[in-house]
C-alpha cells in the first residue's frame, strides 16, 4: 500500500510539480542571474579592497569601519544619509498625499473629462528623468528662468532667488520636481484601490447621512491601507536608490556644498567615479555603501509590510 501511495505521489509530482517548476524556471534563472548574484557579489566585495593599482585584497570589516569612522568619508556619508531621508520625506508628504487627493477626485463618477485629467497627471511619468531634470534646471535659472521672470512680472521680485543655488532649499526644490514627475504613479494605484471598494458601502454611508469627509476617513482610507503600504514601499526603495534627478539638476557632488548629496550620488562618487582629489574609485567601499543600503531597505520594507498588512494579500484585518 505504501509503495502504491509513494508511486502515486511520485507520478503526481513528476507530472504536475515538474510542470510548475518549468513555469518558474525562467523567472528563477533571471532573478538569480540579475538580482541575487549581484547582491551576493556586492556583499562579498565589501570585504575586499579593490583598486586598479593594488588589485583585490581581503580587508575584513575595514571598509565599514572606514565608512563610519574616517573623518572625511563618514561626514559625507551621514550627510548623504540625512539628505536621502529628507528626499524621501518630501515625496511621502507631497507626492503621495497629492496622489490620494487626485485619485479621490478622479474616482467621482459624476466627473466629466476624467480621462483627460488622468492623462495630464500621468504624462510627466512617461518622460525621461534626465530630460525633465534639465528642463526644470532651465526653468529655475536665476537669470532668465521662467519662474523668476514670472515672479518679477507679477511684482514678487524679492522671491526670485537661485532655486538650485541655495543650500537650504536646493534639495527640497529637486524633491518637489521629482514629486511632480512621479505623482501620476500613486494616483493611478490609489484610483485602482478606490474603484475596488464595493458600492454597497457607499450606499450604506449615504443612507446613514455620512458626509464626504466621513466617507473618505472611515471607509476609503482604511480600505486603502494595503495600497498605501505598497506605495510607501515603492517610494522608500526608489528614493533610497535615486540618482538621476540629482545628477541632472545639480551634479554628482551634490551641489551646492553637498546639500543635494544623497546616497545614490555618494555611492557613485565612491564606488564608480572616484572622489576628489584622488579620483580613484574604491569598489570595496562602494560595495559597503550598497550593502548597508540593502540592509536598511530590507528592514524598512519588512516594517512597512508589517504595519500596513501588505504581506497578507490586501487583508485589512
Amino acid at each position: 500500500m505504501d509503495n502504491l501511495i509513494r508511486s502515486r505521489n511520485s507520478t503526481f509530482f513528476s507530472k504536475r510539480g515538474f510542470k510548475w517548476f518549468l513555469y518558474l524556471l525562467p523567472a528563477l534563472v533571471f532573478y538569480t542571474g540579475f538580482m541575487a548574484y549581484p547582491i551576493l557579489n556586492s556583499i562579498k566585495l565589501s570585504f575586499f579592497s579593490e583598486t586598479v593599482q593594488s588589485g583585490q585584497d581581503f580587508v575584513g570589516f575595514n571598509n565599514y569601519i572606514k565608512l563610519f569612522t574616517h573623518p572625511g568619508t563618514s561626514e559625507r556619508y551621514w550627510s548623504a544619509f540625512r539628505n536621502t531621508w529628507l528626499f524621501f520625506g518630501v515625496h511621502m508628504v507631497v507626492q503621495n498625499v497629492l496622489g490620494i487627493i487626485f485619485a479621490n477626485f478622479l474616482s467621482d463618477k459624476l466627473l466629466r473629462g476624467s480621462g483627460f485629467f488622468r492623462t495630464i497627471i500621468f504624462l510627466p511619468a512617461t518622460l525621461s528623468i534626465l530630460v525633465t531634470g534639465y528642463i526644470w534646471k532651465l526653468i529655475l535659472n536665476p537669470q532668465w528662468g521662467a519662474v523668476n521672470l514670472l515672479l518679477k512680472n507679477i511684482g514678487f521680485e524679492d522671491f526670485s532667488i537661485a532655486w538650485l543655488g541655495e543650500p537650504k532649499i536646493a534639495l527640497i526644490v529637486i524633491s518637489l520636481v521629482s514629486s511632480w514627475q512621479w505623482v501620476g504613479m500613486p494616483t493611478m494605484m490609489f484610483l485602482a484601490g478606490l474603484n475596488n471598494i464595493p458600492e454597497d458601502l457607499y450606499e450604506a454611508a449615504e443612507i446613514s447621512g455620512a458626509t464626504d469627509w466621513q466617507v473618505f476617513w472611515f471607509i476609503k482610507l482604511p480600505l486603502l491601507k494595503p495600497v498605501i503600504g505598497i506605495i510607501t514601499i515603492l517610494t522608500f526603495v526608489n528614493n533610497f536608490n535615486a540618482f538621476d534627478v540629482v545628477f541632472s539638476m545639480a551634479n554628482v557632488n551634490g551641489a551646492p556644498a553637498y546639500s543635494t548629496d544623497i546616497l545614490g550620488t555618494f555611492f557613485y562618487r565612491v564606488g564608480i567615479a572616484g572622489q576628489h582629489p584622488v579620483g580613484i574609485p574604491d569598489k570595496g567601499l562602494g560595495a559597503a555603501v550598497a550593502t548597508i543600503t540593502f540592509i536598511l531597505l530590507s528592514i524598512g520594507v519588512a516594517l512597512i509590510m508589517r504595519a500596513t498588512g501588505s504581506n497578507r494579500g490586501g487583508s485589512n484585518d
